[in-house]
């Protein structure tokens, strides 16, 4: 059997959608729950405390901070040999 890619749904449902008109549907989807009054609006605290928790989940996996450790020193290394290259001064 052939291989399928992820996004191949055979043409049914809102995946098979391309992606500016699942955003539509799901903004209309959204304005509809704010005018009937069922939409949730986080306030800063339960924002916090959801952004705490996430960074918790992501912080946890070592493997994951590790690379983007890595990446982050790779880009400020690159900068700087490039402002050197051109004569410029390195952001720091």
């Amino acid at each position: 059997m052939a291989s399928q890619s992820v996004t191949d749904t055979r043409g049914r449902g809102f995946a098979s959608l391309d992606a500016s008109r699942q955003r539509e549907i799901a903004s209309r989807g959204g304005q509809a729950a704010h005018r009937k009054g069922t939409a949730h609006e986080f306030t800063p605290e339960e924002a916090r405390a959801a952004g705490r928790k996430g960074g918790m989940a992501i912080s946890a996996n070592r493997e994951h901070m590790a690379e983007i450790g890595r990446r982050g020193g790779r880009a400020r290394g690159n900068g700087r040999r490039m402002a050197r290259r051109d004569g410029t001064k390195a952001a720091v």
